[in-house]
This record gives C-alpha cells, structure tokens and sequence, in this order.
C-alpha cells in the first residue's frame, strides 16, 4: 500500500476510534451520524477526502471518499470486530482498530476515546486528561488525552459541537471538518 494510501487508511481508521439538536452525553446511546472533509498528513505525506461516519455504541461504518467521491474506504465495527475494506476490495479484519491498524498500517494508533473528542468532549474510561483549556463559554479550545493533542478551532453556528478539530500524534496530523452532524433518530 503506497503511503499516501496508508495515511488515508490511517485517518479513517483515527475518526473510528469512536446535530443541531440536543446532542450531550446522551447522544452515545443514540450515536450520531457526521459528514465532512477528512485530511491526513502523515510524515511528508498526506491525502483527503470526504467523510461519513455513523456511530453507535454497538458499531460505527465510516466510508472515506475521494474530494471527487470515489469510495476509498469502508470501515465497519460491529460489537468487537472491525473490518476495513479498501477500494481494490480487499479486507482486513481485527478485533480491535488498534490491531488493525498495526497489521494494515505497520504501526498501532490509539484510538480510544476519538468519538468523544469530535463531539467536544474528553473520553470517559480513556487516559486521564494531561492538559485542557476553555474557552469563554466552557467549551474545550484544547485538549491532551493519551498522548494526543486536540485542538478545536471552530465550532458550529448555534456553538455547541465542533465544526473544525486538529488531532495531532507523533509524525501524524490529521484535519476534519464537520459539515452535517445528526442524531441517529435523524440519521436515516
């Protein structure tokens, strides 16, 4: 797999880990459906594309597309297992992302806690928080949690979820900007 298409499978694989209407902790037992723009950097190279990502506490399925829609990926989590599909079809299955992306990737990525940070917010049961910082209405402008950095650098119209984050790990950088956000009622 070339490395821009490593770093791509990469950035996928990070957003998994894991509305305008009243989205609190109460969303994970409804989980959430997001679209958007996804770009990677890892080391000197990088990629981007489009993202759909719907998230529920038994599963998520995220589909990475090219900025001109072509499928590039599918991710699928159900219950224990993951499952990556690349675009020439061929599958990687894991028990875990972390595992997947080892085996895939070369190299393990944290991911534990991900669909907690993109809805503005440290993960609950993951590593304790190293650094955070608010803003003037509480919510988070950075946070630093199992060795990740996360910045927020915008937040939708009505205030209340992130419409831009910057997750940085060591050589890796990856960019999303949240477009749509739905709660799984919403989300069909």
């Amino acid at each position: 797999m070339s490395g821009v298409a490593r770093a791509f499978a990469l950035a996928c694989l990070v957003v998994l880990s894991g509305c305008a209407l009243d989205f609190e902790r109460a969303a994970d037992a409804r989980g959430f459906e997001l679209f958007g723009r996804i770009a990677v950097r890892y080391g000197v190279e990088a990629a981007g594309g489009q993202l759909r990502w719907r998230h529920d506490p038994g599963g998520d399925e995220m589909l990475i597309s090219s900025p001109l829609g072509q499928g590039l990926a599918r991710i699928l989590r159900d219950g224990e297992s993951v499952t990556l599909t690349t675009a020439d079809g061929r599958e990687y299955r894991a028990a875990d992302a972390e595992l997947l992306t080892e085996r895939v990737l070369g190299f393990r990525v944290p991911l534990t806690g991900l669909s907690d940070w993109v809805q503005g917010r440290p993960a609950t049961g993951a590593a304790e928080v190293t650094r955070a910082r608010r803003d003037a209405q509480g919510r988070l402008e950075l946070l630093e949690q199992a060795g990740w950095r996360i910045e927020y650098l915008a937040y939708a119209d009505d205030g209340r979820l992130p419409a831009r984050l910057r997750l940085t790990y060591p050589a890796l950088e990856l960019r999303l900007v949240i477009a749509e956000w739905r709660a799984a009622r919403d989300a069909n």
